[in-house]
């Protein structure tokens, strides 16, 4: 390995210190060096320090940056490890929207750039079941090891030429785009297993939250259930507590009011009693949704 690229130091938790990308940090007890860390990629100077280690391969793995054609032109290609089954769920937020879809099924594709969004010729694949209650951070736990056994898998293969990369399948393409704060908001107008999957896959960014007459609660854990009323109105669930959506009701099961610490559906209705009947405020028309659309 000729160098490590990675994000700059950000500032990160409550001091705001700035902190080290991960990848950064387990490249110097590797010793892999040097660690390039631009703030853009496709500056002139940056592509030149990367081009100056003369690559004969480039690998990515979550790197977040457009990649400058001419580190995709080095000898064997540029491969990015992406989180889905492409070409389902290309783009930049594929593993919410595998959890919003639904999907029964995912995996880690190995694919050689080009200049298209996760347009690539694909080189390797493997496949991985669904449960149906994963959240977003257990779902990329678990896709990024399986993502490095799959290089490691591959890797020797394609340096040796043993390893063909074939077209994607140009039907079931759907794109997804970057998530944005707003997205997170539950809209009551949905049905209580949409949102439920919302919660899973909005997990730990943007999350998922209601604005109440008690203030912005977000939502951890929830389940539909069987239920009537008017959407939008929080009704009492026993103990607890329960949004109306279009279909029945949402239970909130693990909540936390803004400022304070998580906890359960029915301490938070313990505290704040006033909450049961009321409505939460609309959302506003949508600019855009955060799903996977066709394209």
């Amino acid at each position: 390995m000729v160098g490590v690229v990675t994000a700059p130091p950000r500032p990160a938790g409550r001091g705001r210190r700035m902190t080290r990308s991960p990848v950064q940090e387990a490249a110097e007890p590797l010793r892999l060096r040097p660690v390039l860390t631009p703030e853009k990629l496709r500056t002139p100077e940056a592509l030149r320090s990367v081009l100056a280690l003369a690559p004969d391969l480039v690998v990515l793995a979550d790197y977040g940056q457009l990649v400058p054609a001419p580190l995709l032109d080095v000898p064997l290609g540029a491969l990015n490890l992406h989180p889905s089954l492409l070409p389902r769920h290309r783009g930049a937020s594929p593993i919410p929207a595998t959890i919003l879809a639904a999907d029964r099924e995912t995996g880690v594709t190995l694919m050689r750039m080009d200049a298209g969004l996760d347009s690539g010729p694909v080189i390797a694949v493997d496949r991985v079941p669904l449960t149906g209650d994963e959240t977003t951070p257990e779902l990329e736990l678990r896709l990024a090891t399986v993502a490095a056994d799959l290089l490691a898998r591959s890797i020797g293969p394609w340096l040796r030429g043993k390893l063909p990369a074939r077209d994607q399948a140009k039907e079931g393409v759907t794109t997804t785009r970057p998530l944005r704060r707003d997205d997170g908001r539950l809209d009551p107008s949905l049905p209580a297993g949409e949102l439920e999957r919302q919660v899973r896959a909005y997990q730990p960014w943007p999350g998922s939250w209601l604005e109440t007459p008690v203030g912005r609660i977000a939502v951890w854990q929830a389940e539909p259930a069987e239920g009537d009323g008017t959407p939008g109105s929080l009704v009492a669930d026993g103990d607890g507590l329960a949004l109306v959506t279009a279909d029945g009701w949402l239970r909130l099961l693990e909540v936390q009011p803004a400022g304070k610490n998580r906890m359960t559906g029915p301490a938070f209705r313990r505290g704040r009693p006033s909450v049961a009947g009321a409505k939460v405020v609309a959302p506003p028309v949508s600019g855009g949704s955060a799903r996977s659309s066709s394209g």
